[in-house]
């Protein structure tokens, strides 16, 4: 029997086996090709068959002396996971979303170079800003700044003191400036009310000395160097009109020929014009040889102390001098300021004071301001809106004292100098800006802060700067009163 023949008598007996063991050994063949084609590039992965003959085997064998190969399959390596987003441990709150712009009012061209700031004064948060950073020229809102100075060095209990000195029998005095401008030649009416008076310091005079004679008077203006009472950048005509006198240590009723006017002009000695009115209240006291008696100036000989006379308080005079914005009262704090600091009164000191006082008794960023002077009179002056918008918050909060500041800022429409403004469409603001005025010749200014219409307090600053006229005014007034009707919803677009 040839083999042919017995493998077709097996299919014959067992068809449904001999078809099972066919398809294995043609599926083995045909792996072992395909293993055998591929071992000479990967020799680790084919392992030797058993030596075990299985049923399905014998007819391979019969054909092949070589053992059929086992595949032994590597599976694929793993694919290493995404890396995981990196999550924010807090979710920021969501930030309101604000529409009303007051965009148009603040280019309006009255206002030339506008710059200002706008603070939600709960939250410190800027609602508007425009060039609110860069320093510029602050017209009389930096007597806010020069306030809240004086406030801190000097407290608010405070007084200036004015004495007269001498050794009796010598027969020379000296009147002594302590840099106390409300000092009153008058026994009137003075723009400063409750202002010491020249008659009761002569009096006092009077009866230490009894009959003792008054032959010469010095006038002490030494407090600070007289060779700094005129700023270069100040305009003359700020002293003939009667806005602004000379800065010296030692005057009477602010070297006004007008005691009763705040506006009067100022003379161009005030030195010389408070010895004149104090010669004069001795002859009326009944001093001897007051009459004859020779004026010059130069310093105290004497520390015997014969009479003194004391300002009403800092926080008195902070309240004369914001509503009706005095320069001279204003310069005067500032240099007492700047002596009671320990400096030298000179204006070259107020720099370093401003920003010393400023920067750790209120927390502002001072370091990009510069102070010429206490009235905010020069062009050189420079604060960033942002600095005296954050100063507005403090003083709308009373806090550090500076309750005395937001007592004594006019109102919009009813007090000092905004008495008159915020009228025809602006009016529904009247009563709603407790706010700093400002003018110089090439700015308009104006802060403070705003209770607005929703009941939000805004506290802002803003400056209109260069070629401005009379009409900025209206334009700082509408602008503030859109701000007003704003409130929170104040959009920074």
């Amino acid at each position: 029997m040839n083999v042919r023949s017995t493998l077709a008598g097996l299919v014959a007996r067992h068809p449904r086996a001999t078809r099972v063991t066919a398809a294995a050994t043609a599926f083995a063949l045909l792996a072992g090709g395909a293993v055998a084609a591929g071992a000479a590039t990967a020799p680790h992965d084919v392992t030797a068959a058993s030596s075990a003959p299985s049923a399905s085997s014998a007819a391979t064998d019969a054909a092949s002396d070589d053992p059929a190969p086992v595949v032994t399959v590597t599976p694929p390596p793993t694919t290493a996971a995404p890396p995981t987003r990196s999550v924010p441990s807090e979710v920021p709150a969501a930030t309101p979303l604000r529409t009303c712009s007051v965009a148009a009012a603040a280019s309006d061209p009255r206002l030339a170079q506008f710059e200002g700031s706008v603070v939600d004064a709960a939250t410190g948060e800027v609602l508007f800003e425009r060039d609110g950073s860069t320093p510029a020229r602050t017209g009389s809102v930096l007597k806010t700044l020069t306030s809240a100075v004086a406030l801190s060095v000097l407290g608010p209990d405070h007084r200036l003191t004015t004495r007269v000195t001498g050794d009796p029998g010598s027969g020379s005095i000296a009147l002594v400036g302590g840099g106390d401008a409300t000092l009153s030649a008058t026994g009137g009416s003075s723009v400063y009310a409750g202002a010491p008076k020249l008659s009761d310091l002569a009096a006092q005079v009077k009866s230490r000395l009894g009959d003792g004679r008054v032959s010469t008077i010095t006038l002490d203006a030494g407090y600070w160097s007289q060779a700094d009472k005129w700023d270069p950048s100040w305009k003359r005509t700020e002293q003939t009109i009667g806005y602004h006198s000379e800065v010296t240590a030692l005057m009477v009723d602010g070297d006004r020929a007008d005691p009763a006017a705040q506006t009067s002009p100022r003379s161009t000695d005030p030195v010389a014009r408070a010895g004149e009115a104090f010669r004069a209240a001795l002859v009326a006291a009944g001093v001897v040889g007051a009459d004859t008696a020779t004026l010059s100036q130069g310093a105290s000989s004497s520390a015997t102390v014969l009479g003194e006379v004391r300002s009403q308080p800092v926080s008195t005079l902070v309240s004369q001098l914001l509503p009706t914005s005095d320069n001279t009262l204003a310069e005067m704090l500032a240099r007492v300021s700047s002596r009671e600091s320990g400096a030298d009164g000179s204006s070259a000191s107020l720099t370093q004071l401003y920003r010393t006082v400023l920067a750790n008794a209120y927390g502002l960023d001072t370091s990009a301001i510069t102070i010429i002077d206490g009235s905010g009179l020069s062009e050189n002056d420079a604060v960033p809106a942002t600095v005296v918008a954050r100063l507005m918050i403090r003083v709308a909060d009373r806090s550090d004292g500076l309750g005395v500041v937001f007592d004594a800022l006019p109102i919009s429409g009813r007090t000092g100098t905004l008495a008159s403004r915020f009228t025809g469409s602006n009016a529904v603001a009247r009563g709603a800006v407790h706010a700093k005025t400002g003018w110089i010749d090439t700015a308009y200014t104006l802060a403070g802060s705003v209770d607005a219409a929703d009941g939000t307090r805004l506290a802002f600053a803003f400056y209109a700067i260069g070629d401005v006229r009379d009409d900025a005014r209206v334009a700082l007034d509408t602008l503030t009163t859109a701000v007003y009707r704003c409130g929170s919803d104040l959009s920074g677009a």
